[in-house]
């Protein structure tokens, strides 16, 4: 053998096993199964139609480890493959498959998309498509498929007080789309103009003291500042949280000044649970986010948000964990948050939210979950989730009067 082919093969060799090493040994890959159901039956009017589709669904995420090195290399992959069960015209709109131009539940969609890592210490940079949890910008996970947003997200916990975060975002894949070029939509704002960039840390995160403080730009819309305390004395746990959003550059939105905050209580023995929460939004324009879980307000919950202006709202909720009564895997959680008070009517009329809502304003939301996850055997970690929610509102708070039923069957298939 030659020299200069010598060198090859062991050059080759090398980075092999360095990929090995760091790329692949330390991957990771997981398939989920999702079968969604939801029934919507709209009792605001006569004749709305009755909005019900079933779907099921796969969701594989890959992450690799990083190359070895000051600076390592990986990367983060998702795919998505749907298939409608049931759902034709006239019964589409849920928020769980995509509607054609004939305003049916289309038969299957997919999506895929990834993002290029980079680690230093204990620092990372992702760079493309992914999933982003921060208290001012959130994707959620509610229906088929997750939602995807697409920019740079900077991770740090370099020490075991702080964990950082600072993001740019720009596209945005929505639950029922296929592709990342879409918008986030609020109740009068939107990512159609622009980005939304954010910064902000989790102090003493997994502590029982601790708490948060974010801060937001969307462009030509809104600064938004977020804070968080929290504290767990014995068998009490205490949450609070506050924003302030204030517009900014060309005030897309219209005006806006409010204050929205919550407080909540709940109490724990053996295996129940009572939670008791109060919220309100002071201003004369909702509060508003964009992206389907950018509120970590307490009475933001199944349908409703309670962020009307002016609102104030109550929350009682009840847990029980059946395990301590024979059965694990199983939970029970029933709550009714009441709003009240609500004033649309000074909104500025030049604004995204000019005419939304009324004078006195109120409504209420019912639900109701049961929970199981299979604990052992060829079925472990099997869950079944089935829950019922029903919302009345009056005209001036403008929601509907819905009872809706979701059936959610999830199993993680080991690779």
């Amino acid at each position: 053998m030659r020299a200069p082919t010598l060198l090859s093969f062991l050059l080759a060799g090398t980075c092999n096993n360095v990929l090995a090493t760091g790329l692949i040994d330390d991957s990771t890959l997981d398939v989920l199964s999702r079968n969604f159901y939801l029934d919507n039956k709209d009792r605001s009017a006569e004749g709305e139609p009755h909005k019900k589709e079933w779907g099921q669904g796969f969701i594989a995420n890959f992450a690799s480890g990083f190359t070895p090195g000051l600076i390592g290399v990986g990367v983060d992959a998702h795919a998505f493959v749907g298939q409608k069960l049931d759902g034709g015209r006239g019964h589409s709109g849920t928020g769980l498959l995509p509607v054609d131009s004939d305003g049916r539940s289309q038969s299957n969609y997919s999506s895929a998309g990834g993002a290029l890592k980079f680690r230093a210490s204990k620092t990372t940079l992702s760079v493309g498509e992914m999933t982003v949890e921060t208290p001012v910008f959130d994707t959620s996970d509610k229906r088929l498929q997750p939602e995807y947003a697409t920019g740079l997200l900077l991770d740090s916990r370099e020490t075991d007080a702080l964990h950082w975060q600072a993001g740019h975002f720009t596209a945005f894949k929505n639950q029922d789309a296929s592709t990342g070029r879409g918008d986030f939509n609020g109740y009068g704002a939107s990512t159609r103009s622009g980005a939304i960039d954010f910064i902000g840390g989790q102090f003493f995160e997994g502590q029982p003291e601790g708490g948060a403080l974010y801060a937001s730009h969307l462009s030509d819309t809104w600064r938004q500042y977020y804070a968080n305390l929290h504290w767990s004395p014995a068998n009490w746990r205490l949450d609070s949280n506050i924003y302030r959003t204030e517009d900014q550059g060309r005030a897309l939105a219209g005006a806006i000044a409010n204050t929205a905050y919550s407080l909540a209580g709940k109490y724990s023995i053996t295996a129940q649970s009572v939670t008791l929460a109060y919220q309100k939004i002071n201003g004369h324009t909702p509060f508003d986010f964009v992206g389907g879980d950018s509120v970590y307000l307490a009475n933001s919950i199944k349908y409703a948000d309670f962020n009307g202006p002016g609102e104030a709202s109550w929350q009682l909720r009840y847990d029980l964990n059946l395990a301590t009564f024979g059965i694990p895997g199983l939970k029970f959680m029933t709550r009714y948050v009441t709003g009240r008070g609500i004033d649309g009517t000074r909104a500025p009329q030049d604004g995204g939210y000019a005419l939304q809502q009324g004078r006195g304003g109120r409504h209420w939301e019912r639900d109701i979950d049961l929970h199981y996850v299979v604990q052992s055997g060829p079925a472990k970690d099997l869950s079944v989730q089935v829950s019922h929610v029903s919302h009345r509102a009056n005209t001036a708070q403008a929601g509907d009067d819905i009872d809706r039923v979701y059936g959610v069957v999830e199993y993680p298939i080991k690779l």
